[in-house]
């Protein structure tokens, strides 16, 4: 009887301790712990040629060279690939994927069903992007006409383990519903809902740049953006969530540091069509 005493002590303990262990692991990976320091950032860009492509995403990759362990997969709309395009990336120093995928018919031409190849990419080809069957991954949804802040990488969507989001300001006119910043509504430190006038009975009333889901959760499902989206009204990224298994739980994380301060780290931007005279280039290579 002594012996099995002695025995269920121990195992006692051995439970305490992996426990207190796990516990100091989640805390570390919350405040920027070795595991989140080595989780690899995967940036979607479905891009298509025009005459402003090339300094937009000249200006995206400048951002992105700054970025650690970063993957960046860009799909092209059309039949093959740029080598102009390609030279800005092989210039990033980034591992990246670049590939050409032309808008299948019944798909809308605004980059989704190019998003969709690079989730069935990301889902074929996960230990060659995060060169390695260990570590982690973060997807984000990062446009060639976007502008970001660095902090928004380092210092958040490095860290989401499950579903991040955040506010996106609106800098250009047209935008649909004149918003000049959509962004998560927060009580007591929970999601409520979001701050949006266009559509804002969606359940998920976010931007594209708003949001980065955790690798694990992409994994799980084969949720894609399909041709529609009746439940965002037209807008896919509410689809895509829901399908994907997320709702408005406690487990949503969202930016409580640029909260508390209001900053935005992410601007929905456009670059303008210029009014060219004329069409001669000199020999310089530009798109149109």
């Amino acid at each position: 009887m002594k012996k099995y005493q002695t025995l269920g002590i121990r195992v006692f303990f051995l439970a305490m301790f992996l426990f207190i262990v796990s516990k100091i692991v989640a805390e570390l990976e919350q405040v920027g712990g070795f595991e989140v320091e080595d989780r690899t950032i995967i940036v979607i860009t479905p891009t298509y040629r025009r005459i402003n492509r090339m300094p937009d995403i000249t200006r995206l990759s400048n951002t992105l060279s700054h970025v650690k362990n970063l993957h960046w997969i860009v799909i092209e709309d059309g039949v093959s690939t740029v080598p102009a395009v390609r030279a800005v990336l092989e210039r990033t120093g980034l591992s990246y994927t670049y590939m050409a995928h032309k808008t299948a018919q019944g798909y809308p031409a605004k980059g989704w069903y190019q998003r969709t190849m690079a989730l069935k990419f990301i889902r074929e080809n996960t230990s060659r992007i995060l060169n390695t069957d260990l570590r982690e991954g973060v997807v984000y949804f990062a446009d060639d006409d976007n502008s970001y802040d660095l902090r928004l990488f380092n210092d958040f969507i490095r860290n989401v383990r499950k579903l991040g989001v955040w506010a996106v300001g609106k800098v250009y006119l047209g935008f649909a519903g004149g918003a000049a910043v959509e962004a998560p509504k927060v009580v007591d430190k929970k999601v409520t809902s979001f701050d949006a006038l266009w559509v804002s009975k969606r359940l998920f009333a976010v931007d594209m740049a708003g949001f980065a889901v955790n690798l694990k959760w992409i994994l799980r499902t084969n949720a894609v953006f399909g041709k529609t989206c009746n439940r965002g009204d037209g807008a896919p990224e509410t689809c895509l969530l829901e399908d994907l298994g997320f709702d408005l739980a406690p487990a949503l994380l969202y930016n409580s540091i640029f909260q508390n301060n209001r900053e935005i780290l992410v601007w929905h931007t456009r670059t303008s069509y210029p009014k060219l005279q004329g069409t001669d280039t000199f020999g310089y290579f530009v798109e149109n």
